[in-house]
């Protein structure tokens, strides 16, 4: 429901400050400025992505969790689409997802509305099924034996040859 809402009152909105912004200060004006900010909001978005893209990597890096990161970036994505699209109403939204500081609330807002049931980084050897972190005393006693091979390592194997011609 909210979705139609969205795709039926954007435009009508649009519309009706097109044509209070044209009325103002005449057609061309308004046509530059559309066109205006959709060429700053790409440089912008084309900075602020790279910078998301850069905590993003360092989240993966760090193995930390990377649900703000990936939330910046979704959000930037967004204000770059909204930029992009003609009107004062998109462009101000637009604009203001490019303020970290508002992605940050937006952010909060959604996480307090979600529930996550689980969360685990990295790979399963990592983790206990009981949960208990790794005891680093535990030694593992073993023998080992090395294995040479019976061919001479001078001659190729087979398995690189190309398929066998009947």
């Amino acid at each position: 429901m909210y979705l139609f809402l969205a795709f039926l009152l954007v435009p009508i909105v649009e519309i009706a400050l097109f044509i209070q912004v044209g009325g103002l200060i005449g057609l061309w004006p308004t046509l530059a400025i559309v066109v205006l900010t959709a060429v700053l909001g790409t440089v912008l978005v084309r900075t602020q992505g790279r910078l998301a893209l850069a905590n993003l990597q360092r989240s993966f890096a760090e193995l930390d969790d990377p649900t703000e990161p990936l939330a910046h970036g979704a959000m930037i994505l967004l204000s770059g689409v909204l930029l992009l699209t003609p009107g004062f109403f998109t462009d101000a939204i637009g604009f203001a997802l490019l303020v970290p500081g508002i992605r940050v609330a937006v952010f909060r807002y959604l996480k307090s509305r979600m529930t996550i049931t689980q969360f685990q980084m990295g790979t399963g050897a990592q983790f206990r099924s009981d949960s208990a972190p790794f005891d680093d005393g535990d030694i593992i006693d073993g023998e080992f034996s090395e294995v040479r091979p019976k061919k001479d390592p001078a001659q190729p194997s087979k398995w690189v040859e190309g398929p066998l011609q009947h």
